[in-house]
Formats: structure tokens, sequence, C-alpha cells
């Protein structure tokens, strides 16, 4: 039997959150964090909406999660991203201590594993490509059009 709410099923709830940005002329990334089973935070990057480098779509989600929590702290959390986070989201979820992430595709020029990876909790699970050509073709999509 599959299991309903699986890493991909959650995925493509992120990945609807980046189609949201992609709309408003975002980065399209798009993320949210689940804790037994339920997302209980949604974001999409909002740093062109908010004139703020740092409203990264992870960021909004730790915020919204730990304000939907009453409590900075993640651990029993996962949040799933569609793109790798970088070096700012990863100390955040570091911080956090996530209990798991779960990302689409790998950011090459700017993701956390290539600058910083030590950044994120030592006990938190790292999981990546899931999804992981949608999400990649979303992105490619994005920037082509801004070329």
């Amino acid at each position: 039997m599959i299991e309903p709410f699986n890493d991909e099923y959650f995925m493509k709830k992120a990945f609807a959150e980046a189609l949201l940005a992609f709309d408003k002329g975002e980065v399209p990334v798009g993320a949210v964090v689940v804790a037994g089973q339920k997302i209980i935070a949604r974001a999409h990057n909002l740093t062109e909406t908010l004139n703020d480098v740092t409203a990264h779509a992870e960021m909004q989600a730790i915020t919204a999660a730990a304000n939907m929590l009453g409590g900075k702290y993640l651990n029993d959390c996962v949040l799933y991203v569609t793109l790798e986070p970088c070096s700012m989201c990863a100390g955040a979820l570091g911080w956090s201590q996530i209990g798991k992430i779960v990302y689409g595709t790998k950011d090459k020029k700017r993701g956390f594993k290539k600058y910083a990876p030590k950044s994120i909790h030592p006990k938190t699970e790292i999981v990546g490509g899931v999804l992981e050509v949608e999400c990649s073709e979303l992105i490619q999509e994005f920037f082509k059009a801004k070329r």
C-alpha cells in the first residue's frame, strides 16, 4: 500500500507554493512545514514583494510554523522545499533544530551543501531529489524568461 502522505505528496504542496511565487514574478521556490502529517505552514519567496532579501520561502515557513506551534524549535517537523536551501536559510533551519528537510532540486550556485554543510543541526535528516525534475524545470523556466 502506498502511503498517501509521503514525501512526494507534501513536495507537491510545496511545488504549488512555488507556482504562486512564479505567478508573482518571484523566484519560484515554495515550502511547507509538516507536523504530525499535517501542514502547519505554507510559504513561497517574497523577496521582491516585500523588498527584503531575507524573505525566502524557508524563512517565511519557519516563522509561520514557530508561530503556529508557539515555540521556536521545530524538531518534530519536516520542511519540504522545492530548492535546496541557501546558507542563510540553512543557518535558520539549524537554529530551529528542524527534524527533517526534504528538498526538490539542488542549488548548484548557492546551496548550503556547497558553502555551509555544517549549518544544519546534526540530528536533522536531509533528503534531496523529491520531484527534482519538476522543481528544476520551474526554476529554469523562470530564469530563461528573465534573460
